[in-house]
């Protein structure tokens, strides 16, 4: 049994799938870092997880005749991709459905990245593809939960949609509502105007972005001690 492991894991074609394997993982979670450090809701984990799975259906095609002997042999012609095509195609609806929009942030990207990978895995298992299955299972087992605790300590940037509202005539200016922000560490990213005439208020709508999202809080406090604010909301964007 342990010259069995031991052959198993010096195999030179199955350092190259573990080689491949964590490099899809590194580069996936590279983008995914950038994507995450800007709060675009597919991140960290997610960027990872898809580039895992993509690199793992493709070791089915360039190692085919590891698991499928006559091909070596000239007896049959097989194209193993067109079956991956249509099973990946399948996921990607079953994943879709795990991605929920709430309001203005969107939740379930990871869980849509998982399902995906986890067809992936699937597929090697289906063909009796063990070794880089384990491996992929064991990297993907360590990207839910290693690579969280990773994407929690990084710093990044906070986002939020920011909408506040003022009875027509009372509404503050915009280079005083720009100078509040700059108060408490936020800058605007885009900004947005209305005026309701029946209603009568005056309403601002942005995107603010901050280097803290405790600031979020402070910002928070304040409007709602100030009399001429009618109503506002801070919506924090991201996964």
């Amino acid at each position: 049994m342990l010259d069995t492991l031991t052959q198993t894991v010096r195999d030179p074609d199955h350092l190259a799938m573990a080689l491949r394997l964590l490099a899809a993982l590194v580069i996936g979670g590279a983008i995914g870092l950038e994507r995450s450090y800007h709060g675009r809701p597919a991140g960290f984990r997610t960027h990872a997880l898809v580039c895992l799975s993509t690199a793992l259906l493709m070791l089915v095609t360039v190692y085919e005749t590891r698991w499928f002997p006559g091909i070596s042999q000239g007896r049959i012609t097989l194209d193993p991709t067109r079956m991956a095509q249509g099973i990946m195609t399948g996921i990607g609806f079953l994943g879709a459905g795990t991605i929920m929009k709430e309001g203005l942030s969107v939740r379930g990207l990871t869980t849509a990245a998982s399902i995906w990978v986890t067809a992936a895995l699937g597929v090697l298992i289906g063909i009796g593809f063990y070794f880089p299955a384990v491996v992929a299972t064991l990297l993907t087992l360590g990207t839910l939960s290693l690579f969280r605790w990773i994407e929690n300590s990084i710093p990044t940037q906070f986002y939020a949609n920011f909408v506040v509202r003022f009875a027509r005539g009372a509404s503050i200016s915009e280079a005083e509502m720009r100078r509040m922000l700059e108060q408490f560490g936020f800058s605007i990213a885009r900004l947005n105007y209305r005026l309701d005439a029946e209603a009568g208020f005056f309403e601002y709508r942005m995107v603010i972005r901050s280097g803290r999202a405790a600031n979020a809080a402070a910002l928070s406090d304040m409007l709602s001690k100030l009399d001429v604010v009618k109503e506002f909301r801070v919506s924090p964007l991201g996964d």
